[in-house]
């Protein structure tokens, strides 16, 4: 039993995991920030672009 306690303690898996995950997790944030940022910009040009043709 104490063979298994000790090995629960060391294990340090669980942490890595969580770790990949903060770090997907603040990659989204950053890629769903600039794709609205584009994406905004991108709407005003083509407005921009639509009321000088007509």
């Amino acid at each position: 039993m104490k063979n298994l306690m000790t090995r629960f303690v060391n294990d340090e898996s669980g942490a890595t995991a969580i770790e990949y995950g903060l770090i997907a997790a603040l990659i989204a944030v950053v890629c769903i920030g600039v794709w609205t940022t584009i994406g905004t910009r991108l709407n005003a040009k083509f407005n921009s672009v639509s009321s000088a043709l007509q």
